[in-house]
């Protein structure tokens, strides 16, 4: 898949709403500043009608499953449904699980760590890849977990974030190499804090101007963080990852931080070359009036409610044209805190500007395709000794994803299969990995599934369900469960 074939509004400027069942939404607080993306907050299918109307506007709607407390659990039916309902109006960007670095995501009395993996990591990257193959299946877009961007040693989103690629890369290489490939996206939470500045004319790389002197559309914008001449000039050698002494747990809390990481290390371990980034929550806190001043890091000038509204404007036009291709945007965290009780002034001068529109280049987001292997070596998968690595379920036409899920809810809660409706993932699958297909097919098509898939796939363990009845295929299904049998 390439950069320029995700579906969405080219803009970057975005908005996160403030609450689950907020509705209908005041849709005019997203048109009139011109934002290309809202992000929704769903419980439910509360936020259905509003995705048809933000779609018809050109506003990209990102859905996050709200979850509450939900620790590592799979996701279960309902949430599935909540997702069938915004796909079929259109919505394609998704996200589940949220922060699970911050012990509010999880159950009260847990204590999640990077270090745990049986009780923690595991689960939670299992789990998501199973929900990342079914957004997959139903045409939409899984987001990569965003994380709480913190340099605190128990918190680390550097340190979270490689125990999540790191077990990924040993347990389920080929899997989430291949979701990589087929639209997913990492959602970043970029609160970028007073990490940027503007340069004062004539002055250098290093020197900043005050939050009365920032002009959004004047040049010498820097939201490159940790990289910026600044950082580099007051800790050289930081990055992301640390490298210096002043960040042991490294450095995520910039625009791009986590955006980079996340595409650095798929590079070196997937092979992947730019995989999607959008900051779901994030941007830079909006401040009322000129008096309150927020500088987090005394290494860079202070803002107010008047450069916070500069800045911005600014960062928008700065990843339009400076970010790294593969960065699309950011929803500013958080509605209500950009208009009640008055609108910030941030919002007013977005509706005075107009948007530039994200150039997205036609990169492959793995890269060149491998070389074609000599016609001696086997392609495809291999044979099965013992059980199958994998297991996927092949729908024929004239059914559908809804179809399965609503005749073997239990089987697929309980299995796992990955569940689509091309055979050609099958050449994802390498010779070395084994798989178990059970196909589903109508009495006409039976013989076709047949034919095709164990002529073109003969290593591949063919298990067949008729489907020529429901009620019957719904049982067969359920004694599957009870009796542990994944294949007929």
């Amino acid at each position: 898949m390439r950069l320029d074939e995700y579906q969405w509004s080219r803009n970057p400027r975005g908005l996160h709403v403030y609450s689950i069942y907020q509705t209908p939404l005041e849709i005019d607080r997203y048109s009139a500043p011109r934002f290309g993306w809202a992000k929704l907050l769903a419980a439910g299918t509360e936020y259905v009608d509003d995705s048809v109307e933000l779609l018809a506007r050109g506003i990209t709607p990102i859905v996050r499953l709200y979850l509450g407390r939900w620790g590592a659990a799979p996701a279960n039916r309902r949430l599935l449904d909540i997702m069938q309902a915004f796909r079929s109006v259109g919505v394609k960007w998704f996200e589940f699980y949220n922060e699970p670095n911050l012990d509010v995501e999880w159950q009260e009395g847990f204590d999640p760590s990077w270090q745990d993996t049986d009780n923690v990591i595991r689960p939670l990257m299992d789990n998501w890849l199973s929900w990342a193959e079914f957004t997959i299946s139903i045409g939409g877009y899984p987001g990569f977990i965003p994380l709480a961007e913190s340099d605190n040693f128990r918190y680390a989103s550097v340190r979270w974030m490689d125990a999540f690629l790191n077990y990924l890369a040993s347990a389920h290489y080929e899997r989430f190499r291949n979701v990589l490939a087929n639209g997913m996206y990492c959602a970043t939470h970029p609160y970028i804090l007073n990490h940027f500045y503007q340069e004062i004319p004539g002055r250098g790389a290093t020197s900043a101007r005050q939050p009365s002197e920032q002009r959004a559309r004047e040049g010498g914008w820097h939201f490159e963080y940790p990289y910026d001449p600044i950082s580099q000039r007051d800790d050289p050698g930081r990055t992301i990852y640390g490298g210096t002494a002043l960040t042991p747990n490294g450095d995520p809390v910039g625009l791009l931080a986590m955006g980079q990481m996340f595409n650095e290390r798929c590079a070196t371990i997937w092979g992947s070359q730019a995989i999607p980034v959008v900051g779901t929550e994030g941007g830079i806190f909006p401040f009322r009036g000129t008096q309150t001043v927020y500088q987090q890091d005394n290494r860079y000038p202070p803002y107010n409610g008047d450069s916070q509204a500069e800045a911005t404007v600014a960062m928008y036009e700065w990843i339009a044209a400076q970010a790294p291709p593969w960065f699309f945007g950011v929803t500013l965290w958080k509605e209500d805190d950009y208009f009640v009780p008055t609108r910030a002034r941030a919002i007013d001068l977005l509706e005075q500007t107009a948007p530039i529109l994200r150039q997205v280049p036609p990169l492959e987001t793995m890269g060149a395709l491998p070389q074609a292997q000599p016609t001696a070596v086997p392609t495809g998968p291999g044979p099965i000794h013992g059980q199958a690595d994998y297991h996927i379920v092949i729908l024929s036409a004239g059914l559908s994803v809804e179809w399965f899920f609503d005749t073997a809810q239990s089987y697929y809660q309980t299995f796992r299969p990955i569940v689509t409706m091309q055979s050609e993932l099958f050449n994802f699958i390498p010779y070395t990995q084994s798989l178990g297909a059970t196909v589903i097919a109508p009495p006409d098509l039976v013989n076709v599934m047949e034919t095709s898939i164990r002529q073109a796939y003969p290593n591949v363990y063919f298990d067949l369900i008729v489907a020529d009845d429901v009620a019957r295929v719904r049982a067969l299904f359920e004694t599957r469960v009870r009796t542990n049998r994944r294949f007929g």
